[in-house]
Parts: C-alpha cells; sequence; structure tokens
C-alpha cells in the first residue's frame, strides 16, 4: 500500500472525490462496501472477482450472494474508470451515465467518472428504452456504463444514440454492440488522474422522480455533493463505526446522500437487494447495521410482518441498530408511533429534501424533537427555509403557503430548461411545489404538493391530510387521495384504498370511519385498488388521476 503522505483537510468546499482518496489512504484495507444480493437470477450476477475487487473472505460465500471491497479497492477502481475515460478522449464536462442495479461496482464507477472530471448521470434501472433514450439525449450523454438487465433496452435504442460515444458494459460476456468494462479497465492504471476539481464544477446530473410526466434533468455541483456529506453528518453523527444500510436505488439522491454522512468519516455501506421485512432484518442482523434509511411502505411491511408474527424480532441480533430515519413522502405520525411500540430503543427521525436540494436534509426533524412526530422539522445543517404566498411573500406563521430553500446544496439549474428553471429557482431561493405550514415552535409541516390540492367547490383540500387520517385505519396498508372532475363542484376527492391482505373492509366501513373528519374533508369515492408507487416511494399520482379521472368508476359516489 502506497505511504501515507501529508492530507489536506476536508472542507465544505472540497470536491466530493478528495474524500475517496483521503479514505483510501487512512483505511486502505477496511471494508467500506458489503453487497448482499438474495434475489438476483444467477445468469445476471455480476462476478468481477479475478479484478481483485472483491475482498476474499475467510468463510467464502458458496451463493455469491455476498461480496465486499475494501477503501483501497474502491479507489483504486474509481482511477480505472477515469483514466479508460480519459484515454477515450473524454473532456471535462462529458456526460457519464450509470445504467446499473444496486451493486458493488456501482458507487466506484460513480466516483471514476468525478475523477475524470465527467458529470455522472445516474440513470433511473426502471426506465424503458424510450424512456432511456430521452434522458440520453436530454442530459447530452457521451458515454453509457450499463448492467446485464438492461441488455435489451439499449441494444433496441443503440443506433439511435449517436451523440453516446461508448457503450461500456458491466458484466460477463459483453453483447456484439459494447465493450466489456472489466476487460478495458484491466489495462488502466490505478493511479488518481491529474484532473483539477473545484468545488464550482459541475458534477452529476439526477433526474427528477417523473411522477409528473418525462423527468426534468437536476444538475449539481461538486460543492452540492460535498455539502450532503456534511448536512448528513452533522444531523446523525456518523463514526467510522457506523454501518449503513442502504436499501433504495443509488441512482436516485436519497438513501446515497445519507450514507455520504457515513463515507465523510470512513464509515461502512451494506448494499442491499431486496425489500422484505426477513431480508431487511436478516442483513441488519448479520452485518451489524447500526443506521437504517427506510422508505414508509417497507416500515409498514415490517411492522404488519412483526404484528400478524411473520417475524420474530428475537431471531435476530438487533441491539447496535441506533437509528431509523425516514423520508422521501410524507410520513404518517401513526407509523411512527407503531415504530416506537415495537422499537423503544432507536433514535427517530425525518428527512425531508428534493433531488433539487441534493437529497437529504435540508429541513429536518432531528433526533432530540420525538415530541413533534408528524413535522418535517426546521431548516437542516447550514439551510433556510421560507413559506410564501403566490407573490414569493412570507405568510403569517400558521398560515399554508409554499415551502422554499436556500442553501449550498441547491441545484445549479434543470438541465437545457431554462423556463423550467426560472419557474422554481429566484434569488438562490428553490420553490419547492410542497405546500407548507410552521406552528408557533417553528417546526414545519408538509400540507401536500401544491399541484395535487383539490379545489372542491371554492375549498382547498391537501390530500395529505385526508391521507395520514385513513392510514389510522387498522386494515388499510396505503391510500391515494386525488381529485376527480365534478360539473358541480369542479372537483371531488376519491381515495383509491389498498387494503392489507386478507382484510375485507367496505366502503361503508370507511365511510363510517371518515365520519370523524370535516364534512367537506370526507372522500366522496371510495376505490379499492393497488396503490402504485415510483422508486422512491412517492404515490404515482398521474397514473391514478389517468386511470380514474372521467371514467365510470365501480364505486360509490356518497352524497354529503
Amino acid at each position: 500500500m502506497t505511504p501515507l503522505v501529508d492530507l489536506p483537510p476536508i472542507s465544505e468546499t472540497t470536491p466530493i472525490t478528495e474524500i475517496l482518496a483521503r479514505n483510501a489512504q487512512l483505511y486502505g484495507s477496511d471494508v467500506c462496501l458489503v453487497e448482499i444480493n438474495p434475489e438476483v437470477d444467477e445468469t445476471r450476477r455480476i462476478t468481477w472477482k479475478d479484478f481483485d475487487l472483491v475482498q476474499p473472505s475467510a468463510t467464502p460465500d458458496p451463493t455469491n450472494q455476498r461480496r465486499s471491497t475494501t477503501w483501497k479497492k474502491f479507489d483504486d477502481l474509481a482511477n480505472r474508470f477515469a483514466n479508460l475515460l480519459l484515454s477515450r478522449g473524454l473532456k471535462k464536462g462529458d456526460k457519464v451515465a450509470i445504467l446499473l442495479m444496486n451493486c458493488l461496482e456501482w458507487l466506484p464507477v460513480y466516483f471514476g467518472a468525478l475523477k475524470a472530471g465527467a458529470i455522472a448521470v445516474p440513470m433511473n434501472f426502471r426506465y424503458a428504452a424510450d424512456e432511456i433514450k430521452y434522458c440520453l439525449e436530454l442530459a447530452e450523454v457521451d458515454y453509457l456504463v450499463f448492467g446485464p438487465e438492461f441488455i435489451g433496452r439499449v441494444e433496441t435504442i443503440c443506433d439511435q444514440i449517436p451523440r453516446v460515444r461508448g457503450l461500456f458494459y458491466l458484466g460477463g460476456n459483453a453483447p456484439t454492440f459494447a465493450e466489456s468494462l472489466h476487460t478495458l479497465t484491466s489495462y488502466c492504471s490505478t493511479d488518481a488522474p491529474e484532473i483539477k476539481l473545484t468545488a464550482e464544477d459541475d458534477a452529476a446530473i439526477y433526474f427528477s422522480s417523473g411522477t409528473t410526466g418525462f423527468p426534468k434533468a437536476i444538475l449539481h455541483k461538486h460543492l452540492s455533493l460535498t455539502s450532503s456529506c456534511f448536512v448528513e453528518q452533522n444531523h446523525h453523527g456518523q463514526t467510522r463505526q457506523d454501518v449503513f444500510l442502504c436499501i433504495p436505488p443509488l441512482y436516485h439522491t436519497g438513501a446515497k446522500m445519507h450514507w455520504f454522512g457515513s463515507f465523510l468519516v470512513g464509515g461502512k455501506a451494506v448494499l442491499l437487494r431486496g425489500v422484505k421485512p426477513q431480508t431487511i432484518l436478516h442483513a441488519v442482523s448479520e452485518e451489524r447495521c447500526t443506521i437504517v434509511w427506510l422508505l414508509v411502505p417497507w416500515a409498514q411491511d415490517l411492522l404488519d410482518a412483526l404484528d400478524s408474527k411473520e417475524i420474530d424480532v428475537d431471531d435476530y441480533v438487533l441491539s447496535q441498530w441506533r437509528l431509523m430515519h425516514i423520508g422521501a413522502q410524507p410520513v404518517p405520525p401513526s407509523l411512527i408511533r407503531r415504530w416506537r411500540e415495537r422499537f423503544p430503543n432507536h433514535q427517530y427521525d425525518t428527512n425531508y429534501g428534493l433531488s433539487e436540494s441534493i437529497g437529504p436534509g435540508c429541513v429536518h426533524l432531528g433526533v432530540e424533537n420525538i415530541d413533534k412526530v408528524g413535522a418535517i422539522g426546521k431548516p437542516g445543517y447550514g439551510w433556510e427555509a421560507a413559506i410564501v404566498d403566490e407573490a414569493k411573500n412570507p405568510v403569517p406563521q400558521g398560515e399554508v403557503g409554499e415551502l422554499a430553500v436556500r442553501g449550498p446544496g441547491v441545484m445549479t439549474e434543470y438541465y437545457r430548461d431554462p423556463e423550467a428553471t426560472a419557474a422554481t429557482l429566484a434569488n438562490g431561493w428553490l420553490y419547492t411545489g410542497d405546500m407548507a405550514r410552521e406552528d408557533e415552535d417553528g417546526f414545519i409541516y408538509l400540507v401536500d404538493r401544491k399541484k395535487d390540492v383539490v379545489i372542491s367547490g371554492g375549498e382547498n383540500i391537501y390530500p395529505v391530510q385526508i391521507e395520514d387520517f385513513m392510514r389510522r385505519h387498522d386494515d388499510i396498508k396505503d391510500v391515494a387521495v386525488i381529485g376527480l372532475p365534478d360539473p358541480r363542484l369542479g372537483e371531488i376527492t376519491a381515495a383509491v384504498v389498498e387494503l392489507k391482505p386478507g382484510r375485507t373492509t367496505t366502503e361503508d366501513d370507511l365511510n363510517a370511519f371518515c365520519a370523524a373528519l370535516p364534512r367537506y374533508k370526507r372522500p366522496r369515492r371510495i376505490i379499492f385498488a393497488e396503490v402504485p408507487r415510483n422508486p422512491t416511494g412517492k404515490i404515482e399520482k398521474p397514473k391514478l388521476r389517468e386511470k380514474y379521472c372521467g371514467k365510470s368508476l365501480v364505486a360509490t359516489q356518497i352524497e354529503r
């Protein structure tokens, strides 16, 4: 291993690549990434053991479901990929798209692109071929790295993306239209490329979640990425001994940016493929995870499995688990009350953020404020927040307005979309589109998405408030409230209700339950159906509107 050298201090204006280089110098032989992959098809498994990425184990996993690597190998692979890109003529500011399932190689590829001076472009692994093509063109991508799961989709469009100069395949037996990344990087140096980076350099394009149609391309600087490390570490006090369980997709800003708090101090991440309650608890137990970030549906499923005795906490080692935090969507207070009953020793935090504000923490509850469950919290470390009216003037405390945030993690722009950028950014403020209110103690509560507000008979109705109430019903697994056209009132509210397995609650039961709501907030229609959520846990209300608006519903309209 290279002898230790004097390392410059890491600050909030340090390019994030320098944190990786420092960790490799200080903690080179320590395991930093673990991949647990219990659900993958053997034919699609990525194996780079001959590339020396995987950490040897005294007790090898015969199923190859667990792989790990060290900080030194992580950094070496990132440098190899960076040097490959530079040998192919990549210039600073070129774009490198990443179309991979969560795997051990994902983060080294991401950091390799950054080390080369490129803009990393993570892509949603659920995109269909036409969506992949759309995003490649929107972001003006120059190189694409993809894995086995995407061979068919990429082959469909490979002749239609002439700007993409290199197609790199990560896996065995590369298809004829792409080159093997394994083979190419094996000839490249592990020395760090001599590319000068600053906090003001463009670093990444993330795509919006697409719940409002085709996604927008969100451009961030290195400043955004590094600031997320400091925000998260400030909020949750990660140390090098913490082990972060990362379940959500790495293409999104969410969980990866939460791990960045551990990354800053040399803490380990466990990348888990699978969201079953047993899978999550087994990973926490076997890997001694201390921090777990969950989406609402996963937390609900875990609690339901415990309530039904499908799983038993006594079968797992969970005493080291110190923090459960949750975000990406409004969190029902009833869910947290249930969690606290099951896990009374856990710290709990809610984190609010957007891809436009580099994911987590521009507003957060704080583990010390458990008495304020239901709020998203106060401005996070280094952030400001305001609640404003249509003219962007602050509203009186307690009134509903649009939440705006300002801080070092605000995006630079929507790439190649000046109109959308101008509608969202002004004087450093990011106007989130979320409606919120502030209580007398300065805690912010989400009310709903601005575009999701239902206006019925001139009355503003906020679906999240109805959803939170209805989730208290013991038989409801999930619920989404949308507005449907009405010739008299303009819109009426409809509740799309997904019941827990085996439950037989009726419309009459739910109407009686909702009688506790103010009359104007009671759903006018009840629809029993699955509630669709995207990979980051957000309800896909446009899909529900498309499905149900203007069509005959097999449901009862309740006259009030």
